[in-house]
């Protein structure tokens, strides 16, 4: 009697681990880190097809990206896009001969420079302005940011789709630990 008891109370203690364990994964899982696949080549050379990376949630539902982290966030064809924040609320942003302007400063982009030094034929990014691009703003209005993708001939981001809600940022990325030959923290 006594030993079914003892088996009774072994197989709870099993059955409230499991359940413990499965309920930190999920709290993990979908609120504070989600895997990403990268999908496409818009964050070439930094990011490429088929990279594997941890998206880190937390901080995003309580404060603001920083300029040029790399960000995942829900896009307006019902798809995730991973781009990098060129422009924060307030910024004006501009290009010109292959120059970030933000704020009428120049920004160095070293992420792009490998990019930039296989161009033969004109430039990585075209020249633009922000209000070029949306008339109807001339700053990045609160609530929202500005992306790129470092792949500038070849990205799909806030030139086309315009500025990105703050509340559909997904969070930040800089993790990619898969193909396990690439692991690396990227910038």
């Amino acid at each position: 009697m006594e030993k079914t008891k003892k088996e009774k109370n072994e197989l709870w203690e099993w059955i409230k681990a499991l359940v413990i364990a499965f309920v930190i994964a999920v709290l993990i899982r979908y609120i504070l880190f989600t895997p990403i696949v990268v999908d496409g080549d818009s964050m070439m050379p930094t990011l490429k097809d088929g990279d594997r990376m941890i998206v880190n949630k937390i901080g995003y539902t309580i404060g603001e990206p920083d300029r040029f982290d790399i960000v995942v966030f829900h896009a307006p064809e019902g798809k995730d896009y991973i781009k990098r924040v060129i422009g924060l609320p307030g910024d004006t942003i501009e290009y010109k001969d292959d120059q970030l302007y933000i704020n009428g400063k120049a920004y160095d982009e070293p992420y792009l420079d490998e990019y930039k030094s296989q161009i033969t034929e004109g430039t990585l990014t075209q020249d633009f302005t922000l209000q070029e691009i949306d008339p109807t703003i001339d700053v990045i209005p609160e609530g929202y940011v500005f992306v790129m993708g470092d792949n500038r001939r070849y990205s799909k981001d806030s030139r086309h789709i315009g500025i990105v809600s703050q509340d559909k940022l997904i969070g930040n990325t800089s993790i990619i630990f898969w193909p396990i030959g690439d692991i690396k923290i990227v910038k």
